[in-house]
């Protein structure tokens, strides 16, 4: 027999024999851990289902995607029925007249369509400077104990009801306009050419100018939040790597911050844009709704096409005029879906440009 007490016995392997002859604890403890094993057996694997759970949750996401595209499909074509009575009787001439008599039963809807894209105008025209200057504000410029209550005092506005806002603008701004705005500047810009044409009109508060300051003020919550969401979403590395190479605040945010946030920014703004376009009832109550156009005063008082089908649509009666509502409903989808497609196309170009410079 070898006395080597290191030697392989016949049938047995090397590490059975080392840890029952020459290590004996280490045998006691994984004879221990066998057992316990034994006693505890793993729990069984549970079947896999992931391949049939994704393919349900395919088929989900293409349903609920679908059925967008059929209820959008199914709008149109309501409204293309609905419309079809004006549409062959008007034809495109609808969106030049500014006749609008229902005694008559006479109709044409560019008032309408002058007040609604004139309206959305003014509002863009104050809400972005406004909007932009709070997002920067709150991202670059806040002391850190005024930035939450500060975004959520703006964010409050959006919550106020838009009838709400109708209200205060007929009875309270409507008033302070007449008397601070409309009157000293038809005073200043009387005899001038062009400009005393553009605040021509009775000075009374209510208007196309009004309608447009209480969209401004009701879409700046709207295109503020988001702007400033977008802006933190900017990799702090950039703007301080801007900043240590010496850049203004101004600099950082028009060469950093606004090129890599542009997407969001523009889908910001055309946001508040679809809101002041399918406004209703704070328009209703501010813009005088007038079916004549007189001038192209933003002090004349005027129509929109939200504001019209709030007016008539319940007393219109089968028939042309019914008829002529779903015609005006018609173009506010339309104005609404080339105001989106151009958005997009602005993106894409200036996506081609960037890789162009790149």
């Amino acid at each position: 027999m070898s006395s080597n007490p290191y030697e392989r016995a016949p049938g047995s392997t090397l590490s059975e024999q080392s840890l029952s002859s020459t290590f004996p604890a280490n045998a006691r403890a994984l004879d221990l851990a066998a057992e316990r094993s034994a006693l505890n057996p793993p729990p069984a694997k549970r079947p896999r289902t992931g391949a049939l759970t994704d393919q349900l949750f395919g088929w989900a996401a293409k349903g609920a995607a679908l059925l967008t595209l059929a209820l959008l499909i199914g709008i149109l074509l309501s409204l293309l029925v609905g419309a079809w009575p004006a549409i062959s009787k008007y034809g495109l001439g609808f969106l030049t007249s500014s006749v609008w008599d229902p005694v008559k039963d006479e109709y044409g809807g560019l008032v309408m369509i002058y007040g609604t894209l004139a309206t959305s105008l003014i509002a863009l025209v104050i809400a972005v400077p406004v909007s932009f200057g709070i997002a920067l504000f709150l991202t670059e410029l806040s002391p850190a104990w005024l930035k939450r209550p500060l975004g959520t005092a703006i964010e409050l506005l959006a919550a106020v009801p838009s009838i709400v806002y109708g209200m205060w603008g007929l009875l309270v701004f409507g008033p302070i306009l007449s008397t601070y705005v409309q009157q000293p500047l038809q005073s200043l810009l009387a005899g001038v050419p062009y400009l005393g044409a553009l605040v021509s009109g009775p000075p009374v508060g209510i208007g196309i100018l009004s309608a447009g300051i209480i969209l401004a003020i009701m879409i700046i919550p709207f295109i503020a939040s988001v702007m400033r969401d977008v802006f933190e979403v900017t990799p702090p590395l950039l703007k301080e790597s801007a900043y240590g190479l010496g850049s203004t605040t101004w600099e950082v945010v028009s060469k950093v911050v606004l090129p890599y946030t542009k997407a969001g920014v523009i889908g910001g703004i055309m946001l508040g844009l679809g809101r002041a376009l399918g406004e209703t009832m704070a328009v209703t109550f501010v813009i005088g709704n007038t079916n004549q156009l007189n001038s192209l005063s933003v002090f004349e008082a005027a129509n929109s096409i939200t504001s019209a089908l709030a007016n008539e649509f319940a007393e219109a009666g089968a028939g042309m005029h019914q008829a002529a509502l779903m015609y005006l409903g018609l173009v506010l989808f339309f104005i609404t879906f080339v105001v989106l497609s151009l958005s997009k196309l602005l993106l894409q170009r200036m996506q081609k440009s960037e890789g162009k410079k790149a």
